[in-house]
């Protein structure tokens, strides 16, 4: 009797434990809580993967062949003003666009960015057959010129970062994907000075918005960069800390990126063309001040006038770490404007995953000018990246125009980038400004 008692005891334990794995792993592999996209596979029940480039108000998809790092151009669609980000929900069912017709992208001739007057953030469902995009409900307007937009991990709510004025507004996400209500918070937010990105940590209770400052120009000091954390409860946002190593001076933040599975935080600082690593702890908060700060560039003690860092991708194994280098400045020529040199390559970079630690192992060469924005496909074994505009360059022969260029890269075992080919966009003097990769759903 006893024997059968245990037998049954241990069954029972059995199919407990089983069922608890179970929950975990059902969890671990819901595109609403994964903390980046899928380690291995695409990610995609139907294998397909699209890209979306924007070239003013114009988004274009993209189909991606991932065996063949490949790309077919399909539709465009024409938002109310200039793309400025997007990003796609949780689910891949629908891409959330903020818009505005203020910004780098609308600059007069010899004149300063304008702050503009449109502003909003649209909603459209992704076809999973197609990937084209439909118009899903009412665009919100938004109060300012966004710069940045993402949503939360269970996508609820989507966050959107200004940069000036600096600020963070959140709009919750109705069930049916359409964009909602602006949710308050219940005090004013230390927003620093021009936000520039807004990520949600992937325990879903910590908002980051990364705080890039101003440097110093002839006329003007040098504004602050800092971290800016808030706790985060279903929507409502309170202000918990700020991150401002050396008071925030010389550290220009721009992007950052989560470790998919270690505490490890990954930013890059623009002007100082440097990658930190802050370690996430158990509080919610952030290390007070890096563990590691490595430079990007091959040639760190080169560094021409344009020349600096822009986004940054954590690979989906969370053995590798890419960044942008980007270049664009001008120099007279027989009094026409010519690209002055510098770096636009992808810094890759392997991380020590005991200690968070990162290597320098390749800068890769984009083939273009100004490397703003790059992605990598959800199963990690191709990146795209996007030299957003056509700049003339001098060279052995003279003068000639290089243009603006979705470039493809093989992701190697090793983390390391082989180029495949490129793809010349036609931007008109305009700026591809935004580009990203989404599997359907």
């Amino acid at each position: 009797m006893k024997k059968c008692l245990c037998a049954i005891a241990l069954v029972a334990l059995f199919a407990l434990v089983f069922g608890i794995y179970a929950q975990h792993a059902a969890l671990l592999a819901s595109p609403s809580f994964a903390s980046g996209p899928a380690a291995s596979g695409n990610g995609s029940a139907s294998g397909r993967v699209v890209l979306y480039a924007a070239v003013g108000a114009e988004l274009t998809q993209y189909d991606v062949d991932v065996d063949t790092a490949s790309l077919v151009k399909r539709g465009s669609i024409t938002l109310p003003a200039n793309v400025q980000e997007a990003v796609a929900h949780p689910s891949r069912h629908y891409l959330y666009i903020a818009w505005s017709n203020g910004g780098p992208s609308n600059i007069p001739q010899g004149g300063a960015a304008p702050k503009g007057s449109q502003h909003g953030l649209s909603a459209f469902r992704i076809d999973p057959a197609s990937g084209a995009l439909l118009p899903h409900g009412a665009a919100a307007a938004l109060p300012s010129r966004p710069i940045h937009v993402t949503t939360d991990i269970p996508g609820r709510h989507a966050l959107v970062a200004y940069n000036d004025p600096s600020g963070l507004t959140v709009h919750r996400i109705e069930p049916d994907g359409t964009v909602g209500t602006q949710v308050k918070p219940p005090a004013p937010l230390d927003v620093g000075i021009y936000g520039h990105q807004v990520r949600v940590d992937p325990s879903n209770k910590m908002v980051i918005l990364v705080t890039r400052g101003n440097g110093p120009t002839a006329a003007t000091r040098e504004d602050p960069g800092a971290l800016k954390i808030f706790g985060y409860n279903d929507g409502l946002l309170t202000n918990r800390l700020s991150i401002a190593p050396g008071g925030g001076f010389n550290f220009q933040s721009r992007h950052l990126d989560f470790h998919p599975s270690r505490p490890w935080l990954f930013l890059s600082l623009e002007r100082q063309n440097k990658l930190d690593v802050f370690e996430r702890l158990k509080d919610g908060t952030l290390s007070r001040s890096p563990l590691f700060s490595k430079d990007t560039l091959s040639d760190p003690s080169n560094v021409r006038p344009g020349q600096a860092l822009g986004t940054i991708h954590v690979h989906p194994n969370g053995r590798f770490v890419y960044l942008a280098n980007r270049a664009s400045g001008v120099t007279d020529f027989h009094g026409q404007s010519v690209f002055v040199g510098g770096e636009n390559t992808i810094a890759v970079f392997s991380i020590n995953q005991d200690t968070g630690e990162p290597t320098l192992i390749q800068n890769a060469d984009t083939r273009g000018i100004h490397t703003r924005t790059f992605a990598l496909d959800p199963s990690g074994r191709i990146l795209v990246a996007a030299n957003m505009m056509e700049l003339p360059v001098r060279g052995a022969s003279g003068l000639s125009t290089v243009p603006a260029s979705l470039a493809v890269f093989r992701v190697r075992g090793d983390g390391k980038l082989d180029f495949v080919r490129k793809y010349d966009v036609a931007v008109g003097g305009k700026n591809m400004f935004w580009m990203g990769i989404t599997a359907l759903p």
